[in-house]
């Protein structure tokens, strides 16, 4: 096993503590193996979990500044998407909405993973909070009809008429 995968894997390990010890053991926890991220990958992903293990305590305030400079040091792929799902999830609960808003539609229209649907869901979020409700029950909509075992069409066609 690679460095990084030996690291993922202890990562992994840390993770499934979460909500079984202190947020504060958590937290130092998460510190201590970033500290210990293989020299031949980037600081981002140091920062972005940390980033990760604050905002899944509540420490909102203290992930935004972890986020945006994983972002900044070039996060890549899967985790990037989380990064930017997450900063905007982040910066709304931090009373932030236009920009959360601003980020999750930049995500819809120039990426797609098997994230869509969280984008949706969290852009949905800010949408609600900034008094848009019908175009946040659209995209609600609009992602539950994918998952539906009928009425896909119908659910989906009835999301885009919502805004019109």
């Amino acid at each position: 096993m690679t460095d990084f995968k030996l690291w993922e894997a202890e990562l992994k390990t840390i993770w499934d503590q979460l909500g079984v010890i202190s947020n504060d053991a958590f937290i130092d926890k998460i510190k201590i193996h970033t500290d210990k991220i293989p020299s031949d990958q980037p600081g981002a992903i140091a920062d972005f979990e940390r980033a990760c293990a604050f905002d899944s305590t509540g420490f909102e305030k203290n992930a935004e500044p972890l986020y945006r400079s994983a972002l900044e040091s070039g996060l890549t792929g899967l985790r990037r998407r989380r990064a930017r799902i997450q900063l905007a999830s982040t910066l709304r609960n931090n009373g932030k909405i236009d920009e959360s808003i601003e980020i999750l539609r930049e995500e819809k229209e120039n990426y797609s993973d098997e994230l869509d649907d969280a984008v949706n869901a969290f852009l949905a979020l800010s949408l609600s909070l900034a008094n848009r409700d019908k175009e946040a029950l659209s995209l609600a909509l609009e992602s539950l009809s994918v998952h539906l075992p009928r009425y896909n069409k119908s659910v989906y066609n009835y999301s885009k008429k919502i805004i019109k």
